[in-house]
């Protein structure tokens, strides 16, 4: 029972929209000149990246769309990912005409090509998307604020914990989501930084 109860507040408080907002909202201080403009575009960039799209989600889930917020059914994710992707897409928009830097728009680019590759993945086999985004957290925090960031690694470790715990994932799964998101989110922003 609190194995269950820690794994279900790992998997909530760590959940892919959580850690995205959380991540864009820093990397907008980081980036930009004023502590306001960062916060707004940092703002503004989690809202398309990450709001929206989970908004998207829990209508899904109120409707009976959508089994649940977390899309534990496989085939029920290429929807809201290709939501994410539009979403993303206004966003990367948005952001531009507002003149954010360019550390903040690489970010976004690559939470977007995170949704594709995930989008591809899940169509045949359930990666493990909090995994990926955790991972893709840790690098990104890496390259900006340095190698003193590893210090969230074992977040990275903990979210792939509660996803077998709860049975939504396997090891394997949580193993690859790992793995692609770390590659895809440091190879993505390190390209457009």
């Amino acid at each position: 029972m609190i194995k269950q109860r820690a794994a279900r507040i790992l998997t909530e408080a760590f959940a892919p929209a959580v850690l995205v907002s959380v991540l864009l909202v820093l990397l907008g201080v980081h980036s930009e000149p004023g502590l306001a403009r960062g916060l707004a575009l940092g703002a503004a960039a989690a809202l398309f990246e990450s709001v929206l799209p989970f908004l998207y989600i829990l209508r899904g889930v109120r409707s009976g769309r959508i089994t649940d917020h977390h899309i534990g059914d496989r085939r029920q994710r290429l929807v809201p990912l290709l939501v994410g992707m539009g979403s993303v897409l206004a966003g990367i928009v948005v952001l531009v005409l507002a003149g954010a830097h360019r550390e903040l728009l690489a970010a976004v680019g690559a939470g977007g090509v995170g949704l594709v590759v995930a989008a591809l993945v899940n169509h045949w086999w359930k990666m493990s998307i909090h995994a990926a985004v955790a991972a893709g957290s840790v690098v990104i925090l890496c390259m900006v604020y340095g190698w003193i960031m590893l210090v969230t690694a074992p977040l990275v470790g903990a979210v792939g914990w509660s996803r077998v715990a709860l049975k939504d994932h396997t090891a394997a799964q949580v193993a690859v989501g790992t793995v692609v998101g770390a590659l895809v989110a440091g190879g993505v922003f390190a390209a457009l930084r």
